[in-house]
């Protein structure tokens, strides 16, 4: 600030309000690269939900508290300086020197307003990003949940279809005494092919219904 006075013996020439006026300019000068730095984190908050990585939840939240404090900071300052511009104009000084003071303190609104917009964008993009990742989340989860019931529904199928014949082998093995293919020459025959028929059969009804 002292260099930038002493490079502007103009501006120094207005008193007391032109160093006011050279420290507010420092500090919002020094905002941009801390608005610089948070749109580097949400561009790559971005690339990573595009990439699929929905573990940043914890970051986006984290960023998105930094982002209201600095809000806090930088929102006040616009009325703080018009405030500032109102007591230039009632201080008294040479009229061309208030004249100059105050296109510089416009100048330094502009910077701030722009800081105070950036920052509210910066709060709906984190925004829109944790809802984008909450319904990746809950996307993925659907799917996995999808995903695992269709494996639910072929091993279902299957053991339908494993259980029908070893439940025909379980009736033949009871050792009755009056069966009539006990005595049938074709009994065994028809027992096998009632197994592979009522496998088959299942195995049928699940593929048509696309649970195999």
């Amino acid at each position: 600030v002292r260099r930038h006075l002493q490079q502007s013996p103009q501006l120094l020439a207005s008193g007391p309000a032109a160093v006011l006026y050279a420290i507010i300019d420092q500090v919002i000068d020094e905002y941009f690269p801390v608005i610089d730095g948070l749109q580097n984190d949400i561009d790559e908050i971005d690339e990573q939900l595009f990439q699929g990585n929905l573990d940043v939840s914890r970051r986006i939240y984290e960023l998105s508290r930094e982002v209201i404090d600095f809000q806090r900071a930088v929102a006040p300052l616009p009325e703080v300086l018009e405030q500032l511009r109102r007591l230039v104009r009632r201080t008294g000084m040479d009229r061309d020197e208030a004249k100059s003071l105050d296109a510089n303190l416009v100048d330094v609104i502009d910077h701030a307003i722009r800081c105070a917009e950036r920052v509210e964008s910066f709060r709906a993009l984190l925004s829109n990003a944790l809802s984008l990742s909450a319904t990746l989340a809950s996307q993925r989860a659907t799917e996995t949940g999808l995903a695992q019931n269709e494996q639910m529904k072929r091993i279902s199928s299957w053991a339908a279809i494993l259980f029908t014949p070893s439940l025909i082998g379980a009736i033949y093995g009871m050792n009755f005494q009056i069966m009539p293919e006990l005595e049938w020459s074709f009994g065994y025959p028809y027992a096998l092919g009632l197994m592979v028929a009522a496998a088959l059969g299942l195995y049928l009804v699940f593929k048509k219904n696309k649970w195999l």
